[in-house]
């Protein structure tokens, strides 16, 4: 080996002055050159790096920016999202904006709870009277004087008390004194001005009934729902629902159970029973229905369907079973006993009261409830001579004709009455019937039912002189005026506007025929004196000439309620519509005022807590037709005082403007008369309390045949001698001056109309059906076969001594008459 290629190992290499080896200087410097390589490209790896960084640390910078100041602690509209995304919040947002409200509204809870505190109790549990004024401002009576005892709740019957959480608040005993679902209901409703709405437990019922007021307003609402969750910690259950069951009103001027029993039952209350308790705890709901489940059908039928419903939640919630349940049902619903109400309820107090309360109710948010705690003073527009005049003038003319002793016939007469102030609609005097003492509950004044008669001819008239008669088919309407001529005989055929004879499927002709009372053959007669002698046939022709609606519109304008008037059939035009006295006395003012129409109305100022009531200004008169019309509507009724069957009122001593009717079978008589100060009508009629339905009065007060002319003119003209005595004896407007009327085609006339249709142009017999068209608005004049329920051959009811209504029973009419025999112990109600 050479020796240069050997080196003994811990040699030193020989070097050259730079310090490397010799032979060596190449390898460095391929050293150095490969050390440079990654050198060079280490750097650019690093810039590489460098670049990548610098590019996303850039981006972080630019999203950053994009965000700027609005990130905020709201990221919203969220940066950095597109399209749908950015708008649609983050879970993060969602929650948090719950927490933060939660937090809130929980703040606000705890914040009104910890500064919540309980009132003192009410003085003598808040029980107060309800104070009525006559119209002179002296005192007619006082109602709601309290009548209540306390008892323990042991005292109450376990399951009675049951009856009562059944009833309204099953969870009583486990609920923290709220019903948080109803009571979120009711503070909505209340808040955005919908009907107030209880959602009431029985602690919040107690609270209120305790503690607070009656008023229904969200601030009330608030405070009796903190004092409720609050009151626990001071009262327990027990003392709870012993509160409730002593404050509670029941109607009959009953406060409290003890109170409620004996005046429903004549018991204490430890010794109600299930079924009983049931009752009672129903009559918290409706006091003033329910106070009545012992006569009247409607009250009766209404408690014992909640009454069965107080029992089946009973089962349901398993505080008796379901054959006990089927027990007490059989054993039948516990009728109360007789209501006596206090003496200062008697004779018509009482239905003063009744038409007062439900004055105040519709026209304020005082509830039935509110009015039964009392607290009120009532201003009614009674004048307390007046009314003692009216009531006297009935019991005269009932002691004079009516022996129900001695003669059946005289049995269950009823009498009706309403006085109204024509300047003004006040009720100034009413008559209810006998009396609330007496047994008497519904107000004959204000109820509906019984058929008017021909009372209703005059609107037929009003309407005839504002909107004329269309006596030619095609044409238009004719003026008609009271000398106008139609005809005046018995059985005529009715024809409408197309002048079609109307259809009778039940007369042998298939015609209807009109019949009067009387076979007499009065020929073509004025409408004046069809009035006066009160001539059916006449007045039924005209309505169908001057149309429904238009008649119809005219009765509304006047100040009849739609709902009281019968069906567009030809005997509306002669009264089978129903409505009530003091209505119809309201539609007489009308006219008595020169065609100004005032809303009737008994409650002039209404003052709780000091303070005067909204809504009871007195109503603004409207025009509801010229005064020319109203004064010619008069002219022609003081002529059926004067001429005709209103003779009777002459003994008035004044002028006097009226008329009378009487319905088919003689159901039912009526006087409505007027002087310049004052209208009255009085209605007449026969009804079993225990049997719903008019009878026929034939045979009453020892008449053959009882007319608006004999007794209902006695009570008026006994009335308004005393109502109106000291008062000045006043002229009705004279009547004015109207153009030539037109008379029906046929009538002999010696300058006739230049409307009048020739005899072809009016067919006697039907035409052929039109293909379009209306048939006056109603299918069953519309010639051709007479459908079901057309109306049929009549053969009249009166009107005093000649007008009546279609159908009934007299001389064998079919004509349907709906509501002509309806039960006048339907409730009616003035506004």
């Amino acid at each position: 080996m050479s020796e240069h290629r050997r080196r003994p190992s811990g040699r030193a290499v020989p070097s050259d002055r730079d310090g490397i080896p010799y032979g060596g200087r190449a390898q460095t410097r391929r050293a150095a050159r490969a050390d440079s390589g990654r050198s060079r490209r280490a750097a650019g790896t690093r810039r590489a790096d460098t670049g990548r960084s610098g590019r996303r640390a850039a981006d972080r910078g630019t999203a950053d920016a994009g965000r700027g100041g609005r990130r905020g602690l709201i990221d919203y509209p969220r940066a950095g999202k597109r399209g749908p995304r950015r708008w649609l919040p983050s879970w993060k947002l969602v929650s948090g904006t719950f927490l933060l409200f939660s937090g809130s509204l929980l703040g606000l809870f705890g914040y009104a709870y910890a500064t919540t505190t309980i009132p003192s109790v009410n003085p003598s549990t808040q029980q107060q009277s309800n104070t009525y004024y006559w119209s002179d401002g002296s005192v007619m009576t006082t109602q709601g004087a309290t009548d209540r005892q306390n008892v323990d709740l042991a005292q109450v019957p376990k399951l009675v008390q049951w009856d009562f959480l059944a009833a309204e608040n099953a969870t009583f005993y486990t609920d923290p004194g709220v019903d948080t679902q109803g009571m979120l209901r009711a503070v909505y409703h209340m808040a955005t001005g919908g009907e107030v709405q209880s959602g009431s437990t029985i602690t919040q019922q107690f609270v209120k009934n305790t503690y607070l007021t009656q008023n229904q307003s969200v601030t009330r609402k608030l405070r009796e729902i903190m004092i409720s969750l609050k009151i626990g910690g001071q009262l327990s259950k027990q003392q709870i629902l012993q509160g409730y069951l002593n404050t509670c009103y029941y109607g009959r001027d009953a406060y409290g159970i003890e109170a409620a029993a004996r005046a429903y039952y004549g018991e204490h209350a430890s010794q109600l029973t299930v079924g009983q308790g049931a009752f009672i705890a129903a009559a918290v709901n409706e006091p003033s229905l329910l106070m009545h489940a012992d006569t009247d059908p409607k009250a009766k039928a209404q408690a014992k369907a909640r009454w069965t419903y107080v029992l089946d939640r009973m089962a349901k919630i398993h505080k008796i079973t379901d054959a006990q349940e089927q027990q007490y049902l059989a054993a039948g619903f516990p009728t109360p006993r007789p209501y006596t109400p206090s003496a200062g309820m008697s004779g018509q107090t009482g239905y003063l009261v009744d038409a007062a309360q439900k004055y105040v109710e519709a026209h304020s948010s005082v509830t039935d409830q509110q009015l039964g705690h009392g607290g009120y003073q009532i201003y009614t527009t009674f004048d307390k001579k007046k009314v003692n005049a009216l009531s006297a003038s009935v019991a005269a003319m009932s002691k004079k004709h009516l022996d129900p002793k001695h003669r059946s016939a005289d049995r269950d007469v009823q009498v009706g009455a309403a006085s109204v102030d024509p300047s003004t609609g006040a009720l100034v005097a009413l008559y209810g019937g006998v009396g609330w003492n007496k047994g008497h509950w519904t107000d004959n004044a204000d109820a509906t039912g019984v058929p008017v008669g021909s009372t209703f001819k005059p609107l037929d008239l009003a309407a005839a002189l504002d909107d004329g008669a269309v006596l030619s088919p095609g044409q238009p309407a004719s003026p008609i005026t009271p000398d106008s001529k139609f005809d005046g005989d018995d059985g005529i055929t009715i024809k409408n506007q197309q002048g079609q004879e109307l259809p009778d499927s039940n007369d042998p002709t298939g015609l209807l025929h009109q019949r009067n009372d009387v076979p007499t053959k009065w020929g073509y007669i004025t409408l004046r004196k069809a009035m006066e002698q009160s001539v059916n046939t006449p007045y039924v022709q005209l309505g169908e000439y001057v149309g429904y609606n238009n008649v119809e519109n005219e009765a509304l304008k006047a100040g009849l309620l739609r709902k009281s008037l019968q069906y567009d059939t030809p005997g509306f035009y002669i009264g089978t519509s129903t409505p009530s006295a003091i209505r119809m006395a309201d539609a007489y003012a009308t006219l008595d005022d020169g065609g100004v129409q005032h809303e009737p109305y008994s409650v002039t100022k209404v003052i709780a807590d000091g303070e005067p009531l909204p809504g009871f200004d007195k109503p603004k008169g409207t025009t509801a037709m010229p005064a020319s019309t109203a004064d010619t509507v008069t002219d022609v009724l003081q002529d059926v005082v004067k001429n005709g069957t209103g003779t009777h009122a002459q003994a008035l001593g004044r002028p006097v403007a009226g008329k009378t009717g009487t319905t088919d079978d003689y159901k039912s008589a009526w006087f409505i008369g007027y002087t310049p100060q004052l209208v009255t009508s009085v209605a007449m009629f026969k009804e079993d309390a225990k049997n719903a339905g008019l009878q026929s009065m034939q045979g009453v007060g020892g008449y053959s045949k009882v007319f608006g002319a004999d007794m209902p003119t006695e009570v008026w003209t006994g009335y308004m001698t005393a109502a109106l005595q000291g008062q000045p004896v006043r002229q009705f407007p004279p009547a004015p001056q109207l153009g030539q009327g037109t008379d029906e085609y046929g009538a002999p006339s010696p300058t006739p109309s230049a409307t009048l249709s020739t005899p072809s142009a009016t067919p006697t017999t039907a035409a052929p059906p039109p293909t379009t068209g209306k048939c006056h608005g109603r299918k069953k004049n519309c010639p051709g076969p007479a459908p079901t329920g057309t109306a049929g051959t009549t053969t009249g009811g009166t009107g005093g001594a000649g007008g009546g209504l279609l159908g009934g029973t007299t001389g064998g009419g079919t004509s349907p008459t709906p509501t002509a025999t309806t039960s006048p112990t339907t409730p009616g109600r003035h506004p």
